[in-house]
């Protein structure tokens, strides 16, 4: 330990926190059982719906991306991350962890690693729903990748800053989830097209984030779109990603000096 160098010390400090939480996840399986059953529901009953008529095939491929981008990333890495902030200050386990000679960054970075690991479980997941009942991924690998990739950093930059910011046990944490996350997902178009909705909730619609990151996934995995087509969404995703990231930085050293003070 003594001889290893500054950026292996917090490497090996990240994966020890990325495995704490993901141990903790594991020992509490109820929530893992929710954020499991959720999207996997709502992936079957939406196959049952679209089953009925094959013209709607395109949207089912569709359906499962939407699923996959706007309720199951929200509600694990999201609501994850916002959870995780959230019992770390009630059972005062990161002043604890202050004192101790782990470095700051690597708590971020673990976190930021533990929910990639469950946000790549939730992609094997679903997609294994969807193919089952007969929804297909049809564009880029890659690029659908860089776009989850984002997706899941710019989810758990908002989960530090909410997390950091507002969420002050672990019971706020479902009913804020709830109050916000039902309209980010309707105008998100996780359930229904942009296109049927009426004139003034398209026009709100615009200003959600996860719009934007559903129609640049499901242009990839339901459509085939690549670059040129998904310019704007993939710019608007990666200035999100950006904002997000600096937001959950800046809220994470607050609650450092916060927790320092308690």
């Amino acid at each position: 330990m003594n001889g290893m160098s500054p950026y292996g010390l917090l490497l090996d400090q990240t994966l020890a926190v990325c495995q704490r939480l993901l141990l903790e996840q594991w020992r509490q399986r109820r929530g893992l059982i929710f954020w499991a059953v959720f999207p996997a529901a709502m992936m079957l009953l939406f196959g049952l719906v679209y089953a009925h008529n094959a013209n709607m095939r395109a949207g089912l491929d569709a359906a499962a991306a939407g699923i996959l981008m706007g309720a199951a990333l929200f509600f694990s890495c999201l609501g994850g991350t916002v959870s995780i902030i959230a019992a770390e200050r009630e059972r005062r386990t990161l002043r604890r962890l202050l004192a101790s000679p782990l470095h700051p960054a690597a708590y971020f970075l673990g976190v930021v690693l533990a929910q990639m690991v469950l946000a790549a479980v939730q992609v094997v997941m679903l997609y294994s729903i969807a193919w089952f009942i007969g929804a297909r991924y049809h564009g880029s690998l890659w690029l659908g990748g860089l776009i989850l990739l984002m997706s899941v950093f710019a989810y758990v930059g908002m989960g530090f800053f909410l997390g950091a910011r507002f969420a002050r046990r672990s019971e706020e944490v479902v009913v804020a989830l709830s109050a916000i996350g039902v309209p980010l997902l309707v105008l998100g178009g996780t359930f229904f097209p942009l296109e049927i909705m009426p004139a003034a909730m398209q026009t709100m619609a615009q200003l959600n984030p996860m719009l934007h990151m559903n129609q640049a996934f499901k242009g990839v995995a339901a459509y085939n779109l690549g670059i040129a087509e998904l310019r704007f969404e993939l710019v608007f995703l990666f200035v999100f990603c950006a904002i997000s990231l600096a937001l959950g930085l800046k809220s994470y050293r607050y609650l450092l000096v916060a927790d320092q003070k308690v």
